[in-house]
């Protein structure tokens, strides 16, 4: 093996504008993978700990299946089981803190957000234990006071007896700091505790919790006492904590695997450029070949010279791809990290490299250029002393080339009927193997190609183009892999291109539609579960009152489950929401969809939820919620700009409060009457949400102008990896 090493390092040291240029392609397709694949882990972790709270060290936690709040009086049912020692109900949620109110996305500094948490001040105590530093628990009797951990207080400089101000369905609410924990109880976001039914007001949720907190005797057996609470309360619940964040996880999930298939598709393309690339080198060096035969080398000593030659282009190429991985995505992380700080409330740290995707990536980038050279070095392991010491005969190599053009025609029927199908896994599968087809049958294509252009360019250059036509029919398979890779790196460019052109034009028809008002009072987090705190129906009626308003409608959220998959549920008004918004509708008629909300238990999904789950217009969904499972039937295939990218389902608000109660505005969308001007209608809307920290009243022209240069911005990527 150390003569293969030795010859392949002096012919590749020899030739070093080719060898760079070749492990470039290798390069450019590991960093691609690598880079774009540390991105998402880094990003999900960040919703992660932004998101994740803990019910502390309990023995048992129940919550809804779908992640709800429910009814209190469900606490009655858990005195009848033996084995339970305490328990007590909790209502807890992610409360992101606006500016105004001191909240900062620099957890150095400040707080983002704060993890309310209403306890029954004369349960929780015999669950969970509260260290203090200073001050004392909640007591009977306490309305709005607090206790908030040490951190928090360091952040805020709160002391016992300062005022702590959130936002409140109500507006603000302002909490009296009655102690201070020496430990937070949450491994999550700063967690701050206040009586129930303070913590019911303030989320809108009255008579409602959504996790009960159980510890068990010392002589009980947990998995029975689980099954014995499960078994009483009713089959909508389940054992563990609330759970939030899983419908942005999955679309996150759904990014990784596109940046695999876009790192892979960068790797097919370098591996076809160095097949091509050791095919010419196996031809240009049929005499060398032969002489190593001549002189004693064996076939498998020829094969392995061209293997370690691809082995050492695969090794270099990798590790610098693993480092121009890394580097690439901490500049795409430090430039998208101030657009999720601004709009999401997220702060994201520095890449994540993961060891499927360290591994992932090694094995790609060697194995497909190894895997590239393998062929090739076949070849030249046939290679005989004789055989090398004369021309190649174009007649021999055309027939081989007709032997794999018919397997290269039943490739292509094959793949024909597969995109045929109409299914989107097939349809992937059928595009390889499409490729497949086209590469087997190239080479019997270019005797016919160049006899035909051959003719026509050398009517212009005469000894140029019968130079150029013989040595296409001289090496009729080099030349179709040369031919082969410059189109399928056109076709990738183009496609590319096509794609971004498409979801360039869809973004500005779905952003025009799904935020077509004059004003949207939005909350801090574009991500409308990520934290935000609604407003009671006060304040939509106030708007509503306000001099040149229209109409003014809201969107409200909630969550469930269909079967596996985690379903955000925005709850519209079917009667105004179309009136001066809409969905962008790919399937179903927007009319209908929209009258039968108003008449029964019907859905419109969008198109990822759809996809993934293969759902159709007139499909049944049984959707778990707080008050058991929910038949309803899709009437549409449609989205909103907010959550097109996470697996949603729009249902009237009417069903909202009456399955998944839920009635809290977290979007207001607003249009101002024909006559009267931005001049008259925007102080007066200002001076109505004064009272609401949470919201900021936004023009929708410079909401969308502003939406536009970021789509630009992350599109900009694209248009780099095409140009590469």
């Amino acid at each position: 093996m150390r003569i293969q090493f030795l010859l392949a390092w002096r012919y590749l040291w020899g030739r070093k504008q080719r060898m760079v240029l070749t492990t470039l392609a290798v390069v450019f397709g590991v960093a691609l993978l690598f880079g774009l694949n540390s991105m998402i882990p880094a990003m999900m972790e960040s919703f992660r700990h932004n998101m994740v709270t803990t019910a502390g060290k309990v023995d048992i936690s129940i919550s809804s299946e779908s992640n709800n709040p429910f009814d209190q009086s469900v606490l009655n049912d858990l005195s009848e089981i033996d084995g339970i020692s305490y328990y007590t109900g909790i209502l807890t949620k992610t409360v992101v803190l606006p500016e105004s109110l001191g909240g900062s996305v620099n957890k150095l500094t400040g707080a983002s957000a704060v993890t309310l948490t209403g306890v029954d001040v004369s349960t929780a105590q015999n669950v969970r234990n509260y260290s203090l530093s200073d001050g004392r628990f909640l007591e009977a009797g306490d309305t709005y006071a607090t206790v908030i951990p040490q951190l928090l207080a360091d952040k805020m400089e709160l002391n016992t007896g300062d005022t702590f101000t959130i936002p409140s369905s109500e507006g603000v609410a302002d909490l009296k700091v009655v102690g201070i924990l020496s430990i937070s109880a949450s491994a999550g976001l700063d967690e701050i505790f206040v009586p129930l039914p303070v913590a019911q007001s303030i989320l809108n949720l009255p008579a409602k919790i959504n996790t009960i907190d159980v510890l068990i005797t010392s002589n009980a057996d947990r998995d029975t006492v689980d099954a014995s609470i499960l078994a009483k309360i009713g089959p909508n619940f389940k054992s563990g904590a609330i759970q939030t964040g899983e419908e942005l996880a999955s679309a996150l999930i759904m990014g990784e695997s596109m940046m695999w298939l876009f790192g892979i598709m960068a790797l097919a393309m370098a591996g076809f450029i160095i097949f091509n690339t050791f095919r010419t080198v196996v031809a240009e060096r049929r005499r060398d070949l032969g002489m190593l035969r001549a002189i004693g080398a064996s076939k498998q000593t020829i094969m392995g010279l061209i293997i370690v030659e691809s082995l050492i282009q695969g090794i270099i190429g990798t590790g610098l791809g693993l480092l121009c991985g890394y580097l690439f995505s901490l500049v795409l992380l430090s430039g998208v990290g101030s657009i999720f700080a601004s709009m999401l409330r997220v702060t994201i740290g520095d890449p994540i490299i993961t060891t499927a995707n360290l591994v992932g990536s090694i094995l790609l980038g060697v194995g497909f250029t190894v895997g590239s050279g393998y062929f090739p070095a076949r070849s030249a392991m046939k290679v005989s002393p004789l055989e090398a010491m004369r021309p190649t005969l174009g007649t021999i190599e055309y027939r081989r080339n007709n032997r794999r053009a018919i397997w290269g025609l039943g490739l292509l029927a094959l793949s024909v009927i597969g995109l045929l199908l109409g299914d989107i896994n097939i349809a992937g599968l059928s595009g390889v193997v499409f490729l497949i087809g086209v590469i087997l049958i190239a080479p019997v294509m270019v005797k016919p190609v160049a006899d035909i252009f051959g003719k026509l360019i050398s009517s212009i250059y005469p000894r140029e183009g019968k130079l150029a036509q013989g040595n296409l029919a001289r090496q009729p398979s080099r030349a179709a892999i040369t031919a082969s890779s410059m189109m399928i790196g056109l076709a990738i460019c183009i496609a590319m291109m096509a794609m971004i052109t498409s979801i360039e034009h869809g973004f500005i028809s779905y952003l025009d539609k799904s935020l077509g008002t004059d004003y949207l009072l939005m909350p801090p987090s574009l991500v409308l579960g990520s934290g935000n705190l609604g407003a009671n129906q006060g304040l939509i009626e106030k708007i509503k009152s306000t001099d040149g308003i229209e109409e003014a409608t809201s969107l409200r959220l909630a969550s469930s489950q269909v079967g596996e998959t985690t379903l955000q549920l925005i709850g519209i008004d079917p009667l105004v929401y179309p009136k001066i918004a809409g969905l962008e509708f790919n399937e179903g008629d927007s009319e209908k969809a929209f009258e039968a909300m108003t008449k029964g238990s019907a859905i419109v999904v969008n198109g990822i939820f759809a996809i993934t789950n293969n759902v159709q217009t007139g499909d049944v969904l049984t959707l778990k919620s707080p008050n058991g499972e929910q038949k309803y039937t899709v009437v549409g295939i449609g989205f909103d700009y907010l959550n097109a990218k996470i697996a949603t389902g729009y249902i009237s608000q009417t069903n909202l409060a009456k399955d998944f109660n839920s009635e809290s505005d977290l979007l207001i969308l607003v249009n101002r009457k024909p006559d009267a001007t931005a001049e008259e209608v925007t102080p007066a809307l200002q001076s109505v949400i004064k009272e609401f920290p949470t919201f900021s009243l936004i023009d929708s022209n410079e909401f969308k102008a502003e939406q536009m240069g970021m789509f630009k911005m992350a599109m900009s990527v694209f248009y780099i990896m095409v140009i590469m």
